[in-house]
């Protein structure tokens, strides 16, 4: 798989700390880098993060929106899909990606998390949620500890 049709979704919380806002431009910036089209919900927080750094690198970026309305989408989306699916959309995002990294994030992260999983979509965790199973930690979570490990990560994980 060429890295330009490589999807690498990124999956994050609506509301950031300033840290984790930087680390959603940092991953942002490495996904661009690797020559990959970002996909993420379109709308603010690691959202806004990760695709404001792929935008810095020249990377492409596609939101994929829980409403109606395009013009919802942040500023460094170039391709926002409106669904009026809400929350429902995370699963449409998930299966448009090759891979996704999951950075911090609320339940909305998680739902993405367990679309993933149950759709055998590679996931790479930046901090995020701990899944268990039979009390141990879900094999199908490959974690990273930086931003360019998470994307290299990814990159590797949907090669395979």
């Amino acid at each position: 798989m060429e890295n330009s049709t490589l999807h690498i979704g990124v999956l994050g919380p609506h509301v950031t700390t300033p840290e984790q806002y930087q680390l959603g431009i940092e991953v942002g910036r490495c996904i661009a880098q690797a020559g990959a089209t970002l996909f993420c919900g379109g709308l603010e927080g690691m959202m806004r993060a990760a695709a404001e750094g792929a935008k810095a690198e020249g990377g492409c970026t596609v939101g994929i929106l829980p409403g109606t309305d395009k013009s919802a989408a942040n500023e460094f989306i170039d391709i926002a899909i409106p669904t009026d699916l809400g929350a429902y959309r995370n699963a449409l995002l998930v299966r448009s990606c090759d891979v996704v990294i999951a950075i911090h994030g609320a339940y909305g992260t998680l739902s993405e998390l367990a679309f993933a999983l149950r759709l055998k979509v590679p996931v790479v965790g930046l901090s995020t949620w701990e899944v268990h199973r039979n009390g141990e930690p879900d094999p199908g979570i490959h974690i990273a500890r930086t931003a360019q490990e998470a994307v290299s990560l990814a990159v590797q994980l949907a090669k395979k």
